[in-house]
């Protein structure tokens, strides 16, 4: 991939490790960053792998850029600069993962509310403070977070202004754990370690099932079907009965 502006990006052939890089301003989502998130989109539709998401610092992201934010009106809303590509990460083939140390508010508690699975820091915040800019967290938050936490949570954050601390968020099934300062990369890692021995075939369709709308039965008989016909499933469990046998 090519160098970017806003991003450090690791990328390996089971996945893709993308650091948000803008220390200086606390990671807040730019223009430029949102663009450099769809180029990485485009990357995993292409090539699907795991994503792991973090924050440059001790940061994940503070928020939207204020300064852009401010110049911004009815047709920039229309336009859903942010929720468009918070909505396409979370329609990515495979996991995604965020690793949040320290703050995430606003448009970066949202992008982590896109992600499949978050890890936290005990410094980590999670807050959607939108309505004290005259605005509303917009991308995401009014229903992902519901979704997440329940509606009286989420009203006591996008509402009350409630930050949810890392063990509340644990508490309430936000975050996945609650992971040391200094092992939260490698506790991530080694949840991708643990899905990369998954079948890429059974995440794709486990997700797109998990995150279809309407009556699952006929979706989980049909992603069933298909996986049922896959030579990786016939590999998969043709090594684990040889490995029970030779037991």
């Amino acid at each position: 991939m090519s160098e970017f502006e806003t991003l450090l990006v690791d990328e390996r052939p089971d996945r893709l490790a993308v650091t948000l890089n803008r220390p200086q301003a606390r990671n807040a989502i730019n223009l430029a960053m949102v663009r450099e998130l769809h180029e990485v989109c485009a990357e995993l539709e292409r090539r699907p792998r795991p994503l792991l998401l973090t924050g440059a610092g001790d940061v994940f992201a503070a928020g939207a850029d204020i300064a852009e934010l401010l110049e911004r009106g009815r047709d920039e809303a229309l336009q859903g600069i942010n929720s468009r590509l918070f909505d396409r990460i979370a329609r990515l083939p495979l996991p995604t993962v965020a690793a949040v140390a320290g703050y995430a508010l606003g448009g970066g508690a949202e992008l982590a509310y896109a992600c499949d699975i978050r890890l936290a820091t005990p410094e980590a915040v999670f807050g959607n403070p939108e309505p004290a800019l005259g605005i509303m967290a917009a991308a995401g938050a009014c229903w992902r977070l519901a979704e997440l936490v329940g509606r009286s949570v989420a009203k006591q954050v996008l509402l009350g202004g409630r930050r949810l601390t890392a063990a509340e968020a644990e508490r309430f099934g936000l975050v996945a754990e609650v992971v040391p300062g200094p092992e939260l990369a490698a506790r991530a890692h080694a949840l991708l370690d643990r899905m990369a021995k998954s079948s890429p075939a059974a995440l794709r369709l486990t997700k797109l099932v998990l995150d279809a709308p309407g009556a699952h039965p006929v979706a989980d008989d049909l992603a069933q079907a298909v996986l049922l016909e896959s030579a990786d499933k016939r590999e998969r469990m043709t090594a684990f009965l040889e490995r029970r046998r030779s037991s």
